[in-house]
């Protein structure tokens, strides 16, 4: 009997060490799985890259191209519908727009296009004008720069120029001065000449044409003009640009009101011109200096 009740006990430990085997195998196994299972971790998707957008915007001089922040846009005459001329200092005060564009509302797609730059970089084109901002407009709707130097212009959603007079500065005239009579525009604002020119074909562009704009209207002989003095002479950008007496003629950046003749004499190569073609005030013997 007693050795009946030892295999009982014996059989039972073995029972009850087997049981916690068994326990300790299924909490490993748990354990182990609960360690390797894991979530996946969770995609992000990177917004596509947003180009911006040239939309239409009303404003005190009509509805007008702005891009998708409302920054005004402009366009500049002497680009001639073409390539842009604006580099240098130009384009410091008149930056190109170069981003990717699309047609929002009011903007006709088949009129946006692009124009190459110099960089390599496409500017954004609409109905064939380049079109830029202007540095001095600080604020969405700003239209700081509209009409400077009867170049620069806001634009409609047609792709024209708001405010562009009909043939703008169309007639050559002589106006009263402190300097004696002297060659305007229709509007009565100063021309020059450049002694660099020599009677040519001009040689001011870049930075020069910037300060300078040439004088590039379809332009009509006015009183004391003599019309056999009135000509043009090409551009490289494919203008013509007007000439009296075979100077080509400009207008001068700081210029600000009819009347004015801020720009005579400067760097001893930019005068006024007489209704003869002379330039006023040159003094004799001038070496004619290379400046702006």
């Amino acid at each position: 009997m007693r050795r009946s009740a030892i295999v009982i006990t014996i059989m039972a430990l073995a029972a009850a060490a087997c049981s916690t085997s068994d326990a300790s195998n299924e909490t490993t196994t748990t354990s182990q799985a609960a360690t390797t299972t894991t979530e996946a971790p969770a995609t992000t998707t990177e917004p596509e890259a947003a180009g911006g957008v040239l939309m239409v915007a009303d404003s005190a001089l009509g509805s007008i191209l702005v891009d998708g922040d409302g920054n005004t846009l402009y366009l500049f005459t002497p680009d001639n519908q073409g390539e842009s001329v604006c580099y240098d200092q130009c384009e410091a005060t008149w930056p190109p727009l170069v981003d990717d564009i699309q047609p929002g509302d009011g903007i006709d797609a088949t009129l946006l296009s692009t124009a190459p730059r110099t960089d390599g970089s496409e500017q954004v084109s609409y109905n064939g004008w380049p079109l830029y901002y202007f540095a001095n407009d600080t604020a969405p709707g700003d239209t700081n720069g509209q009409g400077i130097n009867d170049v620069w212009y806001v634009v409609t959603p047609e792709g024209e120029a708001i405010g562009l007079p009909e043939a703008a500065g169309g007639v050559l005239m002589v106006a009263d001065s402190a300097l004696g009579s002297i060659l305007v525009d229709g509007d009565g604002k100063t021309l020059y000449l450049f002694t660099p020119d020599n009677q040519g074909e001009s040689v001011c562009y870049d930075q020069c044409e910037a300060t300078w704009p040439p004088l590039v209207d379809d332009i009509q002989a006015g009183d004391g003009i003599d019309a056999t003095l009135l000509s043009t002479v090409p551009r490289t950008d494919g203008s013509e640009q007007v000439s009296y007496n075979g100077w080509p003629l400009y207008y001068f950046a700081n210029d600000t009101a009819p009347g004015d003749t801020n720009g005579q004499g400067i760097n001893d190569v930019w005068y006024v011109v007489t209704p003869e073609g002379e330039a006023i005030g040159l003094p004799e013997a001038a070496g004619g200096v290379d400046g702006y």
